[in-house]
């Protein structure tokens, strides 16, 4: 039985390749243990939220497991030797595996953050929206886990940063309108000038938000066409959004014969007050008998309507317009429109 245990093979005898095998079934046993009554008993007692204990044993067992896994056969493995080659290919497949897990880990992270934020804002697509971010942390992560790898590995990372560096630089120029459409993006998103189905203007142009995307943003014009403008455009533009008018202000003008009498003047600001104050969502604010025009004895007044649809605004707007015309024809009051007078002067003959 000695001699079975003394016996070599490969530089190490058969007794310390047991003792590896027994340091990593304790090992795995014990992690198990842990695992199955440990974690569990937190988790149900633990608390909810993203620093919860919930979240943490989760996320625990989910990644941290895996690393103890792996400490459990590095602890395994030194007990025995190994020879030099197998131990560099051991050491890179370690690190390789440990980037690895930590980088999930670090996503896992974040999604259940963005996640959790989007159960308790209600709104359904910002999951969505926070999917370009994802990538791009993604590849951010990806980038450092393997320069550690290749600075593990006695690499000159200075020198490779310094590439990396001219090379980002000159990737940069090249894509310098995208990379400004990609923040101009995130600025849409977290400043929320505008959302989906909003009402906006840009310049000349007007129309519905039909869709945000990472790089443009596709708006439903009257005429029906689809407009597609850059993120970076819209960013710098002045942006008219009526979906988030709580209100509109209504000035018009009407005016009136000269042939009008004084007692009709006073009365026709208490008209239109009334007719406005009678009017669902319009808040009467002034009506003024405010100048005298070419043709006419004009009437400015001011009014809110109270929402920001625009059909409504224009049904409200047509309804003050038609019983302001029926209660000036009934008490014989007459609109003015463009005339001229001529006198002819003539001359008798001697």
């Amino acid at each position: 039985m000695k001699e079975i245990l003394n016996y070599e093979l490969w530089g190490n005898t058969v007794s310390e390749y047991l003792m590896a095998l027994l340091i990593l079934i304790v090992s795995v046993i014990i992690i198990q243990l842990i695992k199955k009554y440990v974690f569990k008993k937190i988790e149900s007692t633990g608390t909810e939220g993203v620093l919860g204990t919930k979240f943490i044993i989760k996320i625990t067992s989910r990644f941290a497991i895996p690393l103890f896994y792996l400490a459990a056969l590095y602890l395994a493995f030194d007990f025995i030797q190994i020879p030099e080659s197998a131990t560099k290919v051991i050491k890179v497949i370690y690190l390789l595996i440990i980037v690895w897990i930590i980088i999930k880990f670090a996503r896992a992270v974040i999604e259940f953050m963005i996640n959790k934020y989007a159960e308790e804002s209600g709104k359904e697509d910002t999951v969505r929206k926070f999917r370009p971010l994802l990538a791009f942390l993604n590849f951010t992560f990806y980038i450092i886990g393997i320069l550690f790898i290749l600075d593990n590995l006695g690499f000159h990372i200075s020198t490779v940063i310094a590439g990396l560096g001219i090379g980002g630089i000159a990737i940069a120029l090249a894509a310098q309108a995208i990379l400004g459409d990609l923040f101009s993006y995130f600025v849409i998103y977290f400043d929320r000038p505008f959302e989906l189905g909003d009402f906006i203007r840009v310049d000349d142009k007007a129309g519905v938000i039909e869709r945000i995307g990472v790089k443009s943003t596709k708006i439903r014009s009257l005429s029906g066409e689809l407009l597609v403008m850059s993120n970076s455009n819209l960013t710098n533009s002045r942006v008219h959004n009526f979906k988030q008018m709580f209100r509109r202000r209504i000035v018009f003008t009407i005016g009136v014969t000269y042939q009008t009498k004084p007692e009709q003047l006073e009365e026709i600001p208490k008209i239109i007050k009334q007719i406005i104050d009678e009017a669902e969502n319009a808040t009467f604010d002034r009506s003024h008998f405010f100048r005298y025009g070419d043709f006419s004895l004009d009437f400015e007044t001011v009014f809110f309507v109270e929402t920001n649809d625009y059909i409504k605004y224009m049904d409200i707007q047509q309804e003050i317009n038609l019983k302001i015309y029926k209660e000036l024809e009934k008490r014989g009051i007459e609109f003015a429109y463009p005339t001229r007078t001529l006198y002819m002067k003539s001359e008798s003959k001697s």
